[in-house]
């Protein structure tokens, strides 16, 4: 028995919420965490001020049957199998849609936010640090990032480029070791940039941060 591998060509879609105007202020590009579609995801954005913020969620590749009775579909990023050919695969596809939408800020200053939650931290980081994407504020949301990532990886973002790690005080997949281990691993990479928010609350994107922030 053998694999082997092929290239070919893939579409994918991705889901925007609100126009991009002159009066666009904040762009946020916002990775959702496993089992998500973005379409719902970004649902979560439709509390802030439609003139000012335009966001862009990107749709993870591999969709799933979440349930017994095929009813409901989610999507995944990336597993442990064949880790570093997907991750270059979803990578692609993620330079796609940016070349696209970033066309339409050309010339205009705006606010970029990179989010990532859950699953789509580690995607947030790992797409920012690889092409060197600057941005005003970098937001971690209740995943963890790579192991892989090193400080020189983050040496380009500006000194006033802001990082927050957010999770709230009673979510189920982040223990004590996971808090220090996050908070070294933020701490080594960001250094004293690095802001850790605890909010009330479970495993779930916190709307009331996203819009106290903006």
């Amino acid at each position: 028995m053998s694999e082997n591998q092929i290239t070919y060509t893939h579409t994918n879609t991705y889901t925007t919420l609100n126009t991009f105007t002159p009066k666009t202020k904040n762009v946020w590009f916002a990775f959702h965490g496993m089992g998500h579609l973005s379409r719902y995801f970004i649902k979560h954005f439709e509390g802030l001020n439609a003139d000012e913020n335009y966001i862009i969620a990107p749709q993870a590749p591999s969709k799933y049957y979440q349930d017994k009775r095929f009813k409901y579909v989610g999507a995944s990023w990336l597993t442990k199998e064949k880790t570093a050919l997907e991750k270059e695969n979803v990578l692609a596809y993620i330079d796609a849609v940016w070349a696209t939408e970033s066309k339409k800020w050309e010339g205009q200053h705006i606010n970029l936010i990179l989010m990532g939650y859950s699953q789509g931290v580690s995607i947030v980081t790992r797409w920012a640090s690889s092409r060197k994407i600057d941005c005003k504020h970098l937001l971690l949301h209740s995943g963890a990032i790579p192991h892989e990532l090193i400080p020189a990886d983050f040496k380009y973002l500006s000194p006033t480029t802001k990082v927050t790690y957010l999770y709230g005080d009673k979510d189920e997949y982040i223990n004590e070791a996971r808090k220090t281990e996050q908070q070294l691993k933020g701490t080594a990479l960001f250094g004293d940039r690095l802001h850790v928010e605890v909010f009330d609350g479970i495993h779930e994107v916190n709307e009331a941060f996203i819009k106290k922030r903006i």
